[in-house]
C-alpha cells in the first residue's frame, strides 16, 4: 500500500488552526528524533495502534517529517532526476557494525575458514549453496543433491535449471577472481554473460543492455500486475556509469559504511532492470563482488540467496517500499542487513556443526594423520555418512579446488591402503567406498 500524500496531510493538519494539534505532530519524536523506532513503511505501520490522541495518519506524517530532517543524499537518482536518499537509525548502525565486525576479519574465526589446508573445501561448498538458491529464486526446479553432484562432477547440464545453477557458480568463481578489479559497465555485462549463457530465449541478449527498440521489461507479480518499470532503455549507458562511479566511491558523498554501498548496488541493478532477464542473479553477484571489493572477506562463504529463499515477498517489498516511499533505501537496508546477519550466523552454527563431526572422524581416524591428508580425511568423513556416494578425479578436484593430478593421487592413495575401489564407468574411472568402510577404518586406525 504506498503511503498517503504527506503534503496533503499536513495542510489538512494547518487547516485546523489548532496550534496545539499542530506542535505535538511537528514534535512527536522530542529530542531523542525517530532514531530508536522500528522503520515501518506506511503498508505496516497503517496496522498499528498510533500514540494517544494521534490518527494513523497523522502518526505517519510526524514519522515522514522526523525522517526527512534527516535524510542522506545518495549521487544516483531515479528515472524522473529525483535522488535516491537512506537514514541511519539505530538498527541499521548495529546491523552494519555487526557486519563489520564479523566479515570483514576482525575478530579471530573458525580455523576451518582460516586455515589454507581446509577452507577451500568449506568455500566450494558455500558457492554451490549460493549458486542453487539463487538460481531458486528466478525459478530453477532442481534439487540441492542433483545440482550439486553436477557441480562436482562435472557432468553437462541436462535442463535450463541446471544450466542456471552451474551459471551462477561459474559466476561466483569470477567474482572471487575479479575482487580487486574496479566495477566496469564490461564488468557488469561479463556477470551477466556467465550467468545467462544457454538460458535465454533470445541468446543474443546474453551481455547486453536491452535497447530503445526493444519493449522494456518490466516487473510484475503473480497476477501479472506491473510493480516497476524501469527507466528507458537509452539512458542505460549513462546510469549504468554512474553506478559503476559509486561503486568504486569516484563520486562524492557522505560517509557511507562499505555493506550499505554493496546494498546499494544490489538495489540499483534491479531498480535499472538493464537486461532482458538474470537481472536478480547479476544484482546478487554485484552484492558480493562489492562485499569483497571492500574486504569484507567473509562473504564468500555467505549463501545469501539461502535466507532470502524462504521470505521472497519481504525481498520483493523491500524494493517496493523504497520505490513507493521517496526513494527511501533504508527500507531494503533494514532487510537485507537482517538477512546478511542471519547468513553470517547460520555460517557459524554450520562450522560449529562441521567442526564437531571433523573433530569425531579425528577422534576415530588420529592415526591416519601420518597416512593421509586433511582431503583425504573430508572424503573418508562423507563416505562413512554417505557410502553410496561415488567419487571421480573431477569431483575431488572440484570439492577441494586442486591440481588434477593431487585428486588423481588422493584417491590411488585411499585405493591402495583398501578404503575405496577402483572401477570403470564409461571412459573415465569412478572410485566407491568400500562396503565396509567403517570396519576397515577401524582396522586401520587400530
Amino acid at each position: 500500500m504506498p503511503p498517503p500524500d504527506d503534503e496533503f496531510l499536513l495542510r489538512e493538519v494547518l487547516k485546523t488552526r489548532d496550534v496545539h494539534k499542530i506542535s505535538e505532530v511537528f514534535n512527536l519524536f522530542g529530542s531523542d528524533g525517530i532514531s530508536s523506532r522500528p522503520y515501518l513503511h506506511w503498508d505496516e505501520l497503517r496496522f498499528r495502534e498510533p500514540p494517544a490522541g494521534f490518527t494513523v495518519e497523522e502518526w505517519w506524517l510526524a514519522t515522514k517529517l522526523a525522517r526527512r530532517s534527516v535524510y542522506r543524499r545518495l549521487p544516483l537518482v531515479d528515472e524522473r532526476d529525483k535522488p535516491f536518499v537512506y537514514t541511519l537509525p539505530d538498527e541499521v548502525l548495529r546491523q552494519t557494525d555487526f557486519v563489520a565486525t564479523h566479515a570483514s576479519g576482525q575478530i579471530r574465526f573458525h580455523e576451518e575458514v582460516t586455515d589454507r589446508a581446509t577452507r577451500d573445501r568449506y568455500l566450494v561448498s558455500q558457492l554451490i549453496e549460493e549458486a542453487i538458491t539463487s538460481s531458486q529464486l528466478e525459478g530453477a526446479s532442481t534439487s540441492r543433491k542433483v545440482a550439486r553432484d553436477m557441480i562436482r562432477s562435472g557432468r553437462r547440464p541436462r535442463d535450463r535449471s541446471e544450466q542456471m545453477i552451474l551459471n551462477n557458480f561459474r559466476a561466483m568463481q569470477r567474482i572471487g577472481e575479479v575482487r580487486n578489479e574496479p566495477l566496469t559497465v564490461d564488468l557488469i555485462r561479463e556477470i551477466h554473460r556467465i550467468v545467462t549463457e544457454k538460458t535465454l530465449d533470445n541468446p543474443d541478449a546474453a551481455g547486453r543492455f536491452q535497447l530503445s527498440s526493444e519493449d522494456r521489461v518490466q516487473v510484475l507479480d503473480d497476477q501479472g500486475e506491473v510493480l516497476h518499470t524501469p527507466p528507458p532503455a537509452e539512458q542505460l549507458p549513462e546510469r549504468m556509469e554512474r553506478l559503476c562511479d559509486f561503486a568504486n566511491a569516484r563520486t562524492e558523498t557522505a560517509y557511507l559504511p562499505g555493506v550499505l554501498r554493496a546494498l546499494v548496488i544490489h538495489f540499483m541493478i534491479g531498480y535499472e532492470h538493464p537486461f532482458e532477464d538474470g537481472n536478480g542473479r547479476t544484482a546478487r553477484a554485484l552484492f558480493y563482488w562489492s562485499m569483497l571489493n571492500q574486504n569484507y572477506w567473509l562473504t564468500e562463504f555467505l549463501s545469501v540467496s539461502r535466507i532470502l529463499k524462504p521470505s521472497q515477498v519481504r525481498y520483493a517489498q523491500s524494493f517496493l517500499h523504497t520505490e513507493t516511499d521517496e526513494n527511501d533505501l533504508t527500507y531494503f537496508f533494514v532487510h537485507h542487513l537482517g538477512v546478511v546477519h542471519k547468513a553470517i550466523d547460520d555460517l557459524h552454527a554450520y562450522l560449529a556443526h562441521k567442526m564437531a563431526e571433523v573433530r569425531e572422524v579425528r577422534a576415530t581416524l588420529r592415526q591416519f594423520g601420518d597416512f593421509f591428508n586433511s582431503r583425504q580425511i573430508a572424503l573418508l568423513q562423507h563416505a562413512l555418512k554417505a557410502p553410496a556416494s561415488r567419487y571421480s578425479v573431477q569431483s575431488h578436484k572440484t570439492s577441494h579446488r586442486i591440481s588434477t593430478e593431487t585428486a588423481r593421487s588422493d584417491l590411488l592413495d585411499l585405493t591402495t591402503y583398501g578404503l575405496l575401489i577402483r572401477n570403470r564407468s564409461g571412459k573415465r574411472f569412478v572410485f566407491d567406498p568400500v562396503p565396509d568402510l567403517a570396519e576397515k577404518i577401524k582396522e586401520f586406525s587400530a
